[in-house]
């Protein structure tokens, strides 16, 4: 049986627990690394993407209605590509 730990988040240094349940969930998921930073860095990481550059966006025109879509990734020729809203009505 799992218990909670009390951890030191690498990023700010801040202790932070990781809890029996979040330990049974890493177990499950076949985690073997604990968490190195707490919520609050892993989101901030999380929503800068690790790094400051934005992704790259490429331009396409729409297989099904003929408008720009716009996707991040290399479009190929062998691929249809879908803007959001036809890309919705596909699933």
């Amino acid at each position: 049986m799992n218990q909670d730990k009390t951890l030191i988040c690498k990023d700010c240094g801040a202790e932070f627990i990781f809890t029996a349940g979040e330990q049974d969930f890493y177990a499950e998921k076949g985690f073997t690394n604990e968490p190195q930073r707490c919520k609050a860095c892993r989101n901030s990481r999380k929503n800068s993407n690790g790094n400051s550059s934005q992704r790259e966006m490429f331009t396409a025109t729409c297989a099904s209605c003929g408008c720009e879509a716009r996707v991040p990734f290399q479009p190929r020729e062998d691929r249809p590509i879908y803007c959001s809203d036809c890309f919705s009505k596909q699933r």
